[in-house]
């Protein structure tokens, strides 16, 4: 009977592991549907819609650990060990994001010293068996590849095209871009991992081109420029490349516009489109993590032309094209909204340990306290900072509501106190002493965290401008500068499309981009974009060449600076 179990389940060929107590019951040997690199057919399936929710804990911890192992960080500054403790917490959670990068560290080990976390492949191919639990596609994907270079399993190439099938088929970005670009060739050499079949090729690179696949727009681009010599679209979807974080397609770019083709219809050479493209490629190999949604920004495709751009700095032309984050809303310091003497600039404190100033410091004035006789001379300041008065003896309720009343007062270093109200103390003011109490000079505080996407090197903070400037995306675009887009609430393709990563800069009277040329089913009409301000400055007078700016260019109503 077991025996027959066995060949009925081998034989059906399911997607899901047969119910049995061994160890093939588990994900790494579930049975498979073999691969078919000669279907007829591929419907596009997108990840984000596959994804189980993600609570904030959990994706606050995931964030911390991709920001202690940035690569915007020197290796020995990684902190892999942390990151392993904060995926695994985040892992329990089911946050699938935490799940495969966990995976990712354990499978062969990785970082450099002091901040190395061994390999341990049993528990990273466990942790991808959970997450296939999930139907998470990228786990299948990730199953594929141990299967292809038997990392913890046994090698075998015929399940690993048949897990990233099933990948790709779930909805797999990276899945679809590796079959997808396999499936391009002219002729079948299953050594060499190519087979014939373009139509589906082209459809499972389409559908991870528009799941902001960087992989899937260089291929895309290197078809249409080899086989179809369709240079301006190769160009305009190797473009969408870098935006979508491809190395490749930046290099690909640069190299075109350097002259390479231009004998074969391509480009003619563009020594600044070259160096700017070359630029974005070296960040890239540095920051893999890197996008460049703002691209347009610091470099529109042609005929628009460059806006100028100082060479010796190319951290300005990649930070100019880094998707933009809200900065840390500014809340008002205590004493930073006084007037005054009680005035405390915005963004210090006073210290909790008051210290002399060492150059007011002298052996008659050593306390931090000065007691004042209300009959007498109201006094002076020993040295300079804010004070407080605070009245000393035998206190009525009502006195003591007025020390409570009392805020800091700055002073300097021999400038006469004031007088406290006498009216307000009642019939004791001739007889209660007031003592100033030396509270010492502000300090400045540490700037607000900025978001976790500035902080990994991938985003740069700005203001949201105000007042709020929206417009429908079948619209020209009203205003200059960075837009964020936002698809209309309960549209299909909400969890694929509604991304940081979508922003664009377009210029005024523009068009807003049709997702549509991405592959996505998403009429103009349905979005709303939002005006991110980040503008560059207008070309001077008698001038064509506008200049690449960071900062903005209008206060918080909207109006233009001085």
């Amino acid at each position: 009977m077991t025996r027959f179990i066995v060949l009925f389940c081998f034989s059906l060929l399911t997607l899901t592991a047969c119910p049995m107590s061994s160890s093939s019951a588990l994900p790494r040997n579930m049975s498979l549907k073999a691969f078919d690199p000669h279907r007829q057919d591929f419907v596009c399936k997108h990840e984000a819609d596959a994804m189980p929710p993600i609570d904030a804990q959990a994706e606050a911890w995931f964030q911390e650990g991709l920001r202690i192992t940035s690569r915007d960080l020197w290796p020995d500054q990684r902190d892999y060990p942390k990151a392993v403790v904060l995926w695994q917490q985040a892992a329990e959670r089911k946050h699938w994001k935490a799940m495969m990068n966990l995976a990712g560290v354990l499978i062969q080990g990785d970082g450099t010293e002091p901040y190395v976390v061994p390999p341990d492949t049993e528990r990273a191919i466990r942790i991808v068996e959970e997450a296939m639990r999930l139907g998470i596609p990228a786990a299948f994907d990730a199953m594929g590849t141990y299967h292809r270079r038997a990392m913890g399993v046994n090698g075998d190439a015929s399940r690993a095209y048949a897990l990233w099938e099933l990948a790709a088929d779930m909805g797999s970005p990276s899945a679809q871009a590796f079959l997808g670009r396999a499936l391009l060739a002219g002729y079948d050499n299953p050594k060499a991992g190519i087979w014939s079949n373009r139509p589906v090729g082209f459809k499972m690179l389409e559908c991870a081109f528009a799941q902001g696949n960087g992989k899937a727009a260089h291929e895309l681009a290197l078809d249409y420029s080899v086989v179809d010599r369709d240079y301006g679209k190769a160009i305009r979807v190797w473009h969408e490349g870098v935006k979508f974080g491809s190395e490749r397609s930046a290099n690909s770019l640069a190299t075109l516009f350097g002259g390479a083709e231009m004998t074969r219809g391509g480009p003619s050479p563009d020594p600044a489109r070259e160096e700017r493209y070359g630029a974005l490629g070296d960040a890239l190999y540095l920051n893999p993590d890197l996008r460049f949604p703002n691209l347009d920004k610091v470099l529109p495709l042609p005929p628009a032309k460059l806006p100028q751009w100082d060479m010796s700095q190319p951290q300005t032309l990649i930070d100019a094209a880094k998707q933009i984050v809200p900065a840390p809303k500014v809340q008002p310091t205590p004493g930073s909204q006084r007037t005054g003497r009680a005035h405390i600039p915005q963004g210090h404190a006073l210290p909790r340990n008051p210290v002399v100033p060492a150059s007011e410091f002298t052996e008659r004035f050593d306390r931090l306290t000065a007691h004042v006789e209300p009959q007498r001379d109201p006094g002076t300041a020993p040295f300079s900072g804010y004070w407080l008065a605070q009245l000393t003896q035998n206190l009525r309720a009502f006195q003591v509501e007025w020390n409570e009343r009392q805020v800091p007062l700055r002073y300097t270093q021999g400038e006469v106190f004031v007088s406290p109200d006498k009216r307000s103390l009642g019939e004791y003011a001739q007889v209660i002493g007031v003592r100033w109490h030396y509270l010492g000079q502000p300090v400045k505080l540490a700037d607000p965290e900025p978001p976790i996407e500035a902080a990994r090197g991938i985003a740069r903070t700005s203001r949201i401008p105000m007042p709020f400037v929206t417009c429908r995306g079948n619209r020209p675009c009203p205003r200059t500068g960075i837009w964020e887009p936002h698809v209309d609430e309960g549209h299909a393709l909400a969890n694929v499309f509604d991304s940081l990563s979508r922003q664009a800069y377009v210029e005024k009277d523009q068009p807003f981009p049709d997702p549509r040329d991405s592959y996505l089913d998403i009429d103009p009409h349905e979005l709303r974009w939002l005006w991110a301000d980040n503008a560059n400055q207008p070309a001077a007078a008698g001038m064509q060449i506008k200049q690449i700016t960071l900062s903005d260019l209008h206060d918080e109503q909207g109006k233009p600076l001085a």
